[in-house]
């Protein structure tokens, strides 16, 4: 079976041409990565952590679409890259601290605490978000990106709405106000990145919750002024 590798070199400053190689049948994805680096390739760069689906490390794309090198199983002629909007250091290993620092600026945390008693029903509300691994793939995945690369991001988002959501939480507008310019107005809610998250987290949801909650504290969406809805200000329709 052979794949090929999208490689690249930050010091070059060039991606060279995707390079084949042929691996044994059966293998994940990482490990027919470390089959090529441990008997065809040893510059070919690439990470993992804990090989289990779990940590997320190993997070990157195959045929445009991303997924956890450990869990993937190759196909003929699948196409390797690294992660989108992230700036790749080499081959697949790519810098994902621009991506984190977006949790910062959404304040994704508990603001002000308050003794509270949780119901099981109010605990599931946010389980699912609270599985939330940061491999990325979901703002790999993200269309809007492309054309705003101040976007906050579907996780940062998910994470947002995890704590707003949180009954402990005294402070729920801190996190509201923060996340309206580059934030949950911008999405398109096009749900690219649901269908890449190994852990079935669905960001498009949690956004239209946050755009519910972003309404009771006054906020509206900014580009609904600029709507037309058919009809002309100059008298016609």
């Amino acid at each position: 079976m052979k794949i090929s590798i999208q490689r690249f070199d930050k010091h070059q400053e060039t991606a060279c041409s995707p390079i084949d190689y042929s691996i044994p049948e059966g293998l994940t994805l990482l490990q027919a990565l470390q089959y090529i680096k441990a008997n065809d390739d040893p510059t070919l760069s690439f990470k993992a952590g804990c090989r289990s689906g779990i940590c997320g490390t190993c997070a990157l794309r195959v045929n445009g679409r991303e997924e956890l090198s450990c869990s993937y199983k190759p196909q003929e002629a699948d196409l390797i890259e690294p992660l989108q909007y992230h700036p790749v250091l080499r081959d697949l290993i790519v810098d994902k601290t621009k991506a984190k620092e977006r949790l910062k600026h959404a304040t994704a945390w508990l603001h002000k605490s308050q003794p509270t008693a949780i119901s099981i029903k109010e605990e599931k509300r946010t389980e699912l978000q609270s599985d939330c691994i940061l491999c990325d793939s979901c703002y790999s995945a993200c269309p809007v990106l492309a054309v705003n690369p101040d976007f906050l991001g579907p996780f940062a988002l998910t994470r947002a709405y995890r704590y707003t959501a949180d009954p402990r939480e005294n402070d729920i507008k801190a996190t509201i106000d923060l996340i309206q310019t580059n934030g949950v107005w911008d999405c398109t809610l096009c749900g690219e990145r649901t269908a890449v998250c190994p852990q079935g987290i669905d960001p498009k949801m949690d956004i239209t919750m946050l755009r519910g909650t972003s309404t009771q504290y006054g906020y509206s969406d900014p580009n609904f002024g600029a709507m037309a809805f058919g009809f002309d200000p100059n008298g016609g329709f």
